[in-house]
C-alpha cells in the first residue's frame, strides 16, 4: 500500500495527501477488479465539480438552518435531508454525519455549525422542461447548529446567511428552554419559521399537545406544523417541500458589485485557511482577486466551491449561494467572522455582519509538566485555528510556571477545548478556577476590569468603592411539582425573579436574573439533579449589576498561590474559604514539615487547616534516663523542621485543581 502511495503512475501530486490520509486512517478500500474505489470516487467527485451552477438562479435557492434544544433530532434529521436529496448514500457513512469532530460523536451534541450544499426536484415542478432530464431543479443550503447555550454564537452566525429555518421540537418532551432562545433568535433576524415535531413514533409522543404548546407560546400556527420521524423516515416526503414553499428566495442583486458575507473559517493542513462564506450580491469566479472590508488586505480566490457534503470545486459562487473559498490567508485571525469580502478593486457598504464573541468564562491553562510549555502553546494556536471564539494571552503564575489566561462563552465550551486539547493534541493541561469578568471601582475614581482574580490586589492601596459583576437572564421550564427546590436553588444563587408562568397545565416557565459567576460552575447540575432531569435551563447575557465582591486568597505557608485565588461575593466567603481548605487538606501529600492552608481576605484569615510533618521518633534509643536528654532531641528535630519549612516547597496535585472546580461555586 506504501508503494501504492509513492508510484506516481497510480496518483497524481494532488491526490496524493487525500490518498495518504485515507491510508493513514484505515479508511482506503481494498482494490476491486483492478480499480481502487477511492480513484472511482475521485472521478465521480470531478463530474460533480462540472455542475453548472449558472442554472440556480436566486429564486431557485433556498438557505434554511435546522434549530433546536440539544437532542430533539437536529443532526438525525439532517442526515435523513441528505439521504433523501440523494446527497449522501443511505447507511453509506456515519450517523451524524455532519458532526465531525470526535468530541461532538463522544458527547453526542453539535460544536461548530456545518453547512451542505443539496439538489432536490420540487414535485410540483416535475413538469417543467430543463435543459437535462435530470438537472435537479432547487439548490437547498442546509446549516445544522448546535443546541447547547455555549454554542450560540455559532447559531447567529448561521442564521444571517439564511432566509428561514426548520424548529425543531421533540413530540415527547415539548418545548424547552433552548427551543424557546432559538425561536426569538430567528424571530429577531425576521426569518421564515416552519415548526416540525420530531419523534413522533415514540410511545409517549403527544404531537397535539406540543403544537398547543407552539400556539401558545410562539403563535405559531398549529396546522403548519410538520409531524416527522427522522428516526423512521416518517413524514420527511413534506420537509423539502415546505422549505420551498415557505421560505423566501435569498434577496440578493445578480448585477451588483460582489459583497460576500464571511461566516466561518478553519485551518486545512494541505489548503490553508478555508472561508464560509454567503454570497449576498454579485459573483465570484475563482482566479478572481478580493479585498477585506475590515483589514483592507487583498487576497487572490485559488479554490472555490461548495460543500456538496464535503468541499466540492465548482469554479464559481453566484448570487445567494453558500460555499467555501480558499484564498492565500495565511492564518484564521485574518478571516475575521462577519467581515465583508468584495472584489478588490470595488467599493462596497459593508454588511452588518456579526457581533464579536463575548467572552464570559475565563481560566489559567498551565502544561502539567512545566517542560511541557512549547508544546502546549504549539497545541493551543493549533487549536485556536479551528475555534477562533477562544481568546488567549500569555500569564505567569508564581506556583504554576507560564501558562495561558484563556476565555470562553461558557463552561462546556471550555471543557470542550481542553477535552480537545488532549484528544487532538496529545497536550496535558492543568486548569485553574474559571471566573467571570468584575469591573471594580477605586476612590479615584478609576475604574478596572479583572479577568483574573490574581491581577487584584489583596490589599490595594486604594480602596474599592464599587463592584460589578455580570448577570445573565436565564430561563427555566420544568414541571410543577419541581418549582419549589428550584426557587430555593435560584434563591441561594442570589437570583432575582423576573417571570413565573404556565405554558400548560403541568409545566412551568420561570425567569429569573442571576450573577453569571453563580451558574459557571455547577448550577446546571444541581438543576438537573434536584428535578430529576425534566428540567431545561437557557440564559442571555444581561447587564452588570453591582455586588459586594472581595478577593479570596488560598495561602500555603503564608505564601499566597496565585493560581487559587478567586473574587467571591463577601456572605459566602466564609463557607467558600472553608470548604476550599478542607478540599486542598485531602489532596496535598504530607511532608517532613509541617504545612498550614489558609484562606483570606486581605490580611484577614477566615479559615485554617493544617497538615502534620512527618516525624521520625527520635526518642526510640532513648531507655530512660534524664528527661533532659528526651527535650534536647525533641527541640533539635524541631528546629529542623522549622528550617525545612523556611526552604521547602508544597507540591499541588492535579487532582486538587479539579476538586476546586467542584466547590468554588460562590
Amino acid at each position: 500500500m506504501r508503494a501504492l502511495y509513492r508510484s506516481s503512475r497510480f496518483v497524481t501530486s494532488t491526490l496524493r495527501p487525500l490518498l495518504y490520509e485515507s491510508y493513514r486512517f484505515g479508511t482506503l478500500l481494498p482494490l476491486i477488479g483492478g480499480e481502487c474505489s477511492f480513484c472511482s470516487h475521485s472521478r465521480e467527485k470531478s463530474r460533480e465539480g462540472a455542475l453548472d451552477l449558472s442554472q440556480y438562479p436566486p429564486e431557485r435557492i433556498r438557505n434554511f438552518s435546522i434549530i433546536a434544544h440539544v437532542d430533539h433530532g437536529k443532526s438525525t434529521l439532517a442526515d435523513r435531508l441528505l439521504e433523501l436529496t440523494g446527497t449522501i448514500k443511505k447507511g453509506h457513512g456515519q450517523p451524524q454525519y455532519l458532526d465531525k469532530l470526535q468530541v461532538e460523536r463522544e458527547r453526542g451534541i453539535t460544536v461548530k455549525a456545518q453547512t451542505a450544499t443539496m439538489f432536490f426536484r420540487h414535485k410540483f415542478q416535475q413538469h417543467e422542461a430543463t435543459e437535462k432530464e435530470n438537472a435537479p431543479n432547487f439548490l437547498l443550503n442546509l446549516i445544522d447548529t448546535p443546541g447547547h447555550v455555549d454554542f450560540s454564537y455559532e447559531v447567529s452566525r448561521s442564521l444571517a446567511a439564511c432566509q428561514g429555518v426548520l424548529l425543531v421540537v421533540d413530540a415527547a418532551q415539548g418545548v424547552q428552554a433552548q427551543t424557546v432562545a432559538n425561536f426569538y433568535l430567528a424571530f429577531e433576524s425576521n426569518l421564515a419559521i416552519i415548526p416540525v415535531i420530531n419523534k413522533i413514533d415514540q410511545p409517549t409522543a403527544d404531537p397535539d399537545r406540543v403544537k398547543a404548546q407552539l400556539k401558545s407560546l410562539f403563535d405559531l400556527d398549529p396546522n403548519h406544523a410538520l409531524l416527522t420521524s427522522a428516526k423512521t423516515g416518517q413524514g420527511l416526503e413534506h420537509v423539502l417541500p415546505s422549505v420551498i414553499d415557505r421560505i423566501p428566495a435569498p434577496p440578493g442583486k445578480c448585477d451588483s458589485p460582489l459583497r460576500m458575507l464571511l461566516l466561518d473559517s478553519y485551518y486545512d493542513e494541505y489548503k490553508g485557511v478555508i472561508c464560509h462564506v454567503a454570497v449576498v450580491d454579485g459573483a465570484l469566479c475563482k482566479g478572481d482577486k478580493i479585498a477585506s472590508s475590515a483589514t483592507g488586505h487583498v487576497y487572490e480566490v485559488s479554490d472555490i466551491g461548495i460543500m456538496h457534503p464535503e468541499l466540492t470545486p465548482t469554479g464559481v459562487l453566484l448570487t445567494g449561494q453558500v460555499g467555501y473559498i480558499v484564498s492565500g490567508m495565511r492564518s484564521t485571525a485574518e478571516a475575521r467572522v462577519g467581515d465583508t469580502l468584495h472584489q478588490a478593486k470595488s467599493t462596497v457598504l459593508p454588511l452588518p455582519g456579526f457581533k464579536p464573541a463575548k467572552h464570559m468564562v475565563f481560566s489559567g491553562l498551565y502544561p502539567a509538566d512545566g517542560s511541557d510549555f512549547d508544546a502546549l502553546n504549539h497545541a493551543i494556536e493549533r487549536l485556536i485555528c479551528n475555534d477562533a471564539s477562544v481568546s488567549v494571552t500569555k500569564e505567569t503564575s508564581t506556583a504554576l510556571g507560564m501558562g495561558f489566561r484563556c476565555g470562553f462563552l461558557g463552561l462546556l465550551h471550555m471543557d470542550v477545548f481542553h477535552q480537545r486539547l488532549e484528544q487532538e493534541y496529545g497536550a496535558k493541561v492543568l486548569s485553574t478556577i474559571p471566573t467571570v469578568p468584575y469591573i471594580f471601582e477605586y476612590s479615584d475614581g478609576s475604574k478596572v476590569k479583572v479577568q483574573n482574580p490574581a491581577a487584584l490586589a489583596s490589599n490595594p492601596g486604594k480602596s474599592v468603592t464599587a463592584c460589578w459583576e455580570p448577570s445573565v437572564i436565564a430561563t427555566i421550564i420544568l414541571p410543577c411539582e419541581y418549582v419549589g427546590p428550584v426557587i430555593t436553588l435560584c434563591s441561594e444563587r442570589r437570583g432575582d425573579q423576573l417571570e413565573y408562568s404556565f405554558i400548560e397545565s403541568q409545566r412551568v416557565l420561570m425567569k429569573y436574573q442571576l450573577p453569571l459567576r453563580e451558574i459557571v460552575v455547577d448550577f446546571y447540575n444541581e438543576l438537573k439533579s434536584i428535578t430529576s432531569g425534566y428540567a431545561s435551563f437557557d440564559y442571555e447575557d444581561a447587564e452588570y449589576q453591582k455586588s459586594d465582591l472581595v478577593k479570596l486568597d488560598i495561602l500555603l505557608n503564608g505564601q499566597a498561590v496565585d493560581a487559587m485565588a478567586t473574587i467571591v461575593h463577601n456572605l459566602k466567603a466564609q463557607r467558600v474559604g472553608r470548604e476550599l481548605v478542607d478540599k486542598l487538606k485531602k489532596f496535598i501529600d504530607r511532608q517532613m514539615f509541617e504545612i498550614s492552608i489558609q484562606a483570606a481576605i486581605g490580611s484577614r484569615i477566615i479559615a485554617r487547616e493544617t497538615i502534620s510533618a512527618m516525624r521520625k521518633n527520635v526518642l526510640s534509643k532513648c531507655y530512660g534516663g534524664d528527661v533532659t536528654r528526651k527535650r534536647k532531641l525533641l527541640e533539635k528535630q524541631k528546629e529542623g523542621k522549622k528550617r525545612m519549612k523556611r526552604v521547602g516547597s508544597v507540591d499541588i496535585p492535579q487532582e486538587a485543581f479539579h476538586e476546586l472546580l467542584k466547590v468554588s461555586k460562590e
